[in-house]
């Protein structure tokens, strides 16, 4: 069984790979901008532990299917996610000046390019999955099922409708556990639940498999959130990679400010024991998610 690390190495080799396919240059029209080239890969080469794709891989691994053609729309999902991080350390969102232990993007390129190299990541990531889906015509339905999917966590129901309720809460809803509940899930757990179930379209699964991932991505989803809002308060701002505290300062809604401390420990708890009992039915094979379940329980970075 693969663990999270080679998982990750062949993401990273891959990621290196995408970005060269296209050309680049100064003034050259068809050409990408020196400068937005720069931009991307400045974040998308900032390291991280490549959790979102490898789950993709992983869960394509546990169904039997072609982890080879899977990789480009796990790519696909880091290109999305790191675009979804440059926009929120943003000024105008939390505004914040280091991630993953260096500067974050706006800070080294400023705002407005920042703002582009997270568009350009974005886009390239569903141009990456169209051209892996049109170079196997015979899996174009599987390929288009699984791009819906992705698409869908990614956006205006899912991880930006997380987005846009974090920052409107934001001093606005002290102690609502119904708008904490819905941010945390868009936010945070739909970029968990949506690759999954991307994987198993990607393998031709059935509806019980369809419904088991959601169920163990939503869990771990929840979890990693709430193992994140724990950080804030008692992680080392060293081991972290970024800021601490700023979550209470800015008047977030989190599991802290609305279960306290003790109450995310039970929540973490209750989340961890959902994710496993969600892959029950997969025996041995799910070994990975099991294993990556029980690390998120005693997370410190």
């Amino acid at each position: 069984m693969k663990g999270l690390k080679e998982y990750a190495q062949v993401v990273n080799a891959r990621l290196e790979q995408i970005p060269e396919s296209i050309p680049e240059g100064r003034y050259a029209i068809g050409e990408m901008p020196w400068l937005l080239s720069r931009s991307m890969r400045y974040s998308l080469s900032a390291g991280g532990k490549r959790l979102r794709p490898s789950m993709l891989l992983a869960a394509v691994d546990m169904l039997g299917g072609d982890a080879a053609f899977a990789l480009d729309f796990a790519c696909a999902v880091e290109m999305i996610h790191t675009y979804s991080l440059i926009h929120d350390d943003l000024p105008g969102m939390d505004n914040d000046t280091l991630r993953r232990g260096r500067p974050t993007n706006h800070v080294v390129f400023g705002e407005g390019q920042a703002i582009l190299a997270g568009d350009g990541l974005l886009n390239c990531a569903f141009e990456t999955m169209l051209r892996a889906a049109s170079a196997r015509p015979e899996r174009v339905m599987d390929s288009l099922l699984a791009i819906r999917e992705i698409a869908t966590g990614a956006g205006v129901t899912g991880m930006i409708a997380g987005q846009v309720m974090d920052l409107y809460c934001e001093h606005n809803c002290v102690g609502d556990v119904e708008a904490l509940e819905y941010i945390q899930h868009g936010k945070t757990a739909c970029m968990f639940i949506y690759p999954l179930r991307a994987a198993a379209h990607l393998c031709g699964a059935d509806e019980q498999t369809l419904r088991a991932l959601t169920d163990y991505g939503r869990a771990y989803g929840l979890l990693f959130q709430a193992t994140d809002d724990l950080l804030d308060v008692t992680g080392d701002a060293g081991a972290v990679g970024k800021m601490l505290g700023k979550d209470a300062e800015s008047g977030k809604l989190t599991c802290i400010s609305a279960y306290g401390i003790e109450g995310t420990r039970a929540l973490v708890e209750r989340l961890h024991r959902q994710a496993r009992d969600a892959l029950a039915g997969f025996g041995d094979r799910a070994g990975f998610f099991l294993d990556l379940v029980d690390a998120m329980v005693h997370r410190s970075m």
